[in-house]
């Protein structure tokens, strides 16, 4: 039997009974400002910060907010499925954790906590490469919950290689490969605190425990932990990459590919015909490339080129349940959630990344129905309108 989100409001209505109400707020826009108030500036910065003046994740949800959804009434809604199908796999909803790395900035449990929660949740736990825990432990925390694994495609192919062979190995299922980052983008937020938590080791774990990697030093990391970052730094990114380069990624994974932080249709296209089996249309939730187009904006012209051809996923804004109707009415299957499960975590561990999921699918469930849909298939174009600026 499917199950209701929806539900979770009358658990937080039984526990007030009892004089017991949620440790944190049910409106998630208000985790950063928590997040600010509670955590240190140079975590919080890095988590929240954006690229340039931060004019790019202030589009991203501009143009989620600019749609509005249009209810319809008198539709059977009672029994409600969220259940998706994405890349061959059956979700409870069309709802992913996106990968954010170095998470140990934000609570000790850091990775693992967040890939319990989604596991007792049951939506999947995208693991970034650049996670402050390695990938194996993370996978034993989920036991055989769904997980996929985001790769930081950088020079070195052997390291490649070998982060390819593990994550199988440990039952990572899909392949999330992160285009859009081969360089570090301008970001004040972190700049203007010199916080960079690579250069303190932290972020690296799935390096430091990689043989292909740790062959490639001199001393073990233990014994020289400076050399150790600076041979990371040297090999974190490629702005070399092109797309016939996708042909080894391809040749040394099994199961789907997809590439995150496709905005442009030509790009879609161009991974349709080198053979991926979806996109993200993403921005990085606006960390990258100051001045982007918004998300939301490039994802109808993705969908129209390639939604045919490839699973189109989205990211970038997603704050509510709203946001995750808004992102399939525009045209994508699921989406992937970021800064809030990361606020959740700092401020409450495991429970905090589970009040968010929950949340986010409760508000979803009562989206659909009171705007006239007993499930995500249904949603389309004609659920939206666009404001006037």
């Amino acid at each position: 039997m499917a199950k209701h989100w929806a539900d979770f409001q009358y658990e937080i209505y039984l526990n007030g009974t009892t004089g017991v109400v949620p440790r944190l707020p049910t409106d998630l826009t208000r985790l950063e400002d928590l997040a600010e108030h509670r955590l240190g500036p140079g975590p919080v910065g890095y988590v929240a910060g954006s690229a340039g003046d931060g004019g790019t994740a202030r589009a991203n949800r501009a143009a989620l907010d600019r749609r509005r959804i249009v209810p319809r009434m008198l539709r059977d809604v009672r029994e409600r499925d969220l259940t998706t199908e994405v890349l061959g796999r059956t979700l409870p909803a069309p709802l992913a954790l996106a990968p954010v790395g170095v998470l140990s900035i934000m609570h000790p449990d850091a990775e693992s906590a967040a890939a319990r929660a989604a596991a007792a949740q049951g939506v999947p736990y995208v693991l970034s490469s650049a996670s402050s825990t390695p990938l194996e432990q993370v996978a034993e925390a989920m036991g055989d919950a769904e997980r996929w694994f985001q790769l930081y495609w950088g020079r070195d192919r052997e390291v490649n290689r070998s982060f390819l062979t593990r994550a199988r190995a440990a039952g990572f299922s899909v392949l999330v490969v992160t285009l859009d980052t081969p360089l570090l983008a301008w970001r004040p937020r972190d700049l203007d605190q010199a916080y960079l938590p690579f250069l303190h080791g932290v972020g690296t774990a799935n390096w430091f425990t990689d043989p292909a990697f740790l062959a490639g030093l001199d001393k073990p990391v233990h014994e020289d932990p400076n050399a150790a970052v600076l041979h990371f730094l040297g090999l974190f990114g490629d702005p070399g990459h092109t797309w016939p380069d996708l042909a080894f990624l391809r040749e040394h994974w099994e199961g789907p590919i997809v590439l995150k932080g496709v905005l442009h249709p030509d790009d879609a296209r161009l991974a349709a015909d080198a053979g991926m089996d979806g996109v993200v249309v993403s921005n990085h939730g606006g960390r990258q490339v100051a001045g982007s187009v918004a998300a939301a904006d490039a994802l109808p012209g993705v969908v129209d080129a390639v939604g045919d051809r490839l699973t189109v996923l989205f990211d970038s804004g997603v704050r509510t349940g709203a946001d995750v109707f808004k992102a399939l009415a525009l045209g994508a299957r699921a989406v992937l959630l970021g800064r809030p499960y990361v606020y959740g975590l700092g401020l409450d561990g495991q429970a905090g990344v589970e009040h968010v999921i929950r949340c986010v699918l409760a508000e979803f469930d009562l989206t659909l129905a009171l705007s006239g849909h007993a499930g995500p298939t249904t949603v389309t174009t004609a659920d939206l309108t666009e404001a006037r600026p």
